[in-house]
């Protein structure tokens, strides 16, 4: 009994203890610091229910349909994802920059945006649908369903232009609200596709799926947008300004193109030369290898404002957040990197079974992607800021040549190892390398450099 009531006052003084700490640190954060925090800690939040679900019913979905099902399946998304930019139009860190600079035109900017994404949505669809349909001319039921597999799930990214919505919560750092709707509907549509599962669905319920979930969390952001005190009637369309966006972000859709290129040509390459299975193969490694850029993607959309804000304040502050940026994306890396590389084969026979053990040797050349897209996801917000977006088109560029090349050869005598050795080495030209040529990039490459070999955390 004393042993007890000695173990719970011990406990309790640690739990006081622990809680004035908490205060003093608390007190010591300034509001934008912890608005920050708080934006980043629900970005998390949605990424790590939603990688939760991936892992549980994701993983479920691809040993239920197999490597080659799979592959076909990962074949249509990637190939959708290629032109994936027409629907995007870089419109995303541009919308989100003009918004946290001046929010006051916020109807204008949003409208205009809107149907811009709405029209290149559509272009998208039939884009996407005239590339499966000259690709596979024979009418075969493998080919008719590729094309049924790529219509739905084009279509069903029509409803993603209601993403504008998100890009004004991201440009007040209120993340909270766009993890409310996106997650509600990944919720719904993962019990969806565990009932399918045990229904013993065809591979098109799953496409149907996945178009829906786009459709949920349109209807998500339109609520949670009204909720909070917005109207979407509201919004205007300016032919003018929507000239302006489109001036600011072709050199974006440009590299949007040639990113989906050499992030998803490797699928459509092995599709082509090698077969589905082949696909599913790379796609089970590339899974896992990508689980984790929900960190990076969700910290830079968190200090996206405040470094923009930055700008303003003082050339010094500007790249001291920009080099702190490099070191927190860097490390995260290389946590992640390191145990994988060792690891990779135990880690992809207990995620997908027996049947996905070639996808073992991909993960472990694959999973070195994760540092240098971190380092180009970082980057972008330096470039968006100096209103260097023709810079980016260019070094993805080189990147996605370099990726086609390099798959061309590697991928007829290696397989899916050749297609992850060539996107790590297209990584590593694109987000990194290509910026030590060009001298308006080259300050922002010493920073990189800085945070790859870990300088950057000791020399403060």
């Amino acid at each position: 009994m004393y042993s007890t009531l000695k173990n719970l006052l011990f406990c309790n003084g640690l739990n006081v203890l622990m809680l004035k700490n908490l205060t003093a640190i608390s007190q010591k954060l300034t509001p934008n610091l912890r608005q920050i925090l708080g934006n980043t800690a629900w970005l998390f939040t949605e990424k790590i229910v939603q990688m939760g679900l991936g892992l549980l019913v994701g993983v479920w979905v691809a040993r239920y349909l197999g490597p080659e099902q799979f592959g076909r399946f990962n074949y249509a998304t990637a190939l959708v994802g290629l032109f994936g930019p027409f629907a995007k139009l870089g419109l995303d860190s541009i919308v989100i920059r003009n918004l946290a600079r001046d929010s006051s035109y916020k109807n204008e900017t949003l409208g205009t945006a809107f149907v811009l994404k709405l029209i290149g949505s559509i272009v998208m669809l039939f884009v996407a649908v005239g590339v499966i349909t000259i690709s596979t001319p024979d009418a075969t039921a493998n080919n008719i369903e590729a094309r049924w597999l790529v219509g739905i799930v084009a279509a069903g990214a029509i409803f993603q232009s209601f993403e504008i919505i998100d890009y004004w919560f991201q440009s007040q750092v209120q993340a909270k609200y766009s993890v409310w709707a996106r997650n509600v509907a990944y919720v719904v549509i993962s019990v969806v596709k565990v009932v399918l599962i045990q229904t013993k669905a065809p591979l098109v319920a799953f496409a149907i799926a996945m178009a829906t979930e786009y459709a949920l969390s349109a209807i998500g952001f339109v609520i949670t947008y009204q909720l909070q005190g917005n109207l979407i009637k509201a919004w205007q369309v300016n032919l003018r300004y929507a000239k302006l966006l489109l001036k600011d972000s072709w050199p974006l859709i440009l590299s949007g193109i040639v990113i989906m290129i050499y992030m998803r040509i490797d699928q459509i390459m092995l599709g082509q030369m090698v077969g589905d299975k082949s696909v599913g193969i790379y796609s089970a490694a590339v899974k896992i290898s990508e689980l984790w850029y929900f960190v990076p993607a969700a910290i830079v959309n968190s200090v996206f404002p405040s470094i923009v804000q930055a700008k303003q304040i003082s050339e010094t502050v500007y790249y001291e957040r920009m080099q702190k940026l490099f070191n927190v994306v860097t490390v995260l890396a290389y946590a992640v990197a390191i145990p994988v590389t060792f690891l990779s084969d135990r880690i992809v026979t207990l995620i997908y079974g027996e049947y996905y053990l070639e996808a073992g040797a991909i993960l472990n050349v694959h999973i070195w992607c994760g540092l240098f897209v971190s380092l180009g996801v970082a980057r972008e917000i330096w470039l968006t800021t100096e209103g260097l977006m023709k810079f980016s088109a260019a070094t993805t560029a080189v990147g996605a040549a370099v990726n086609v090349v390099l798959n061309y050869f590697l991928i007829d005598k290696y397989g899916g190892l050749g297609a992850a050795f060539a996107t790590v080495v297209a990584q590593i030209l694109s987000a990194y390398a290509v910026g030590a040529f060009y001298p308006r990039t080259r300050k922002i490459f010493i920073h990189q450099t800085k945070a790859i070999t870990l300088i950057g955390l000791f020399n403060r």
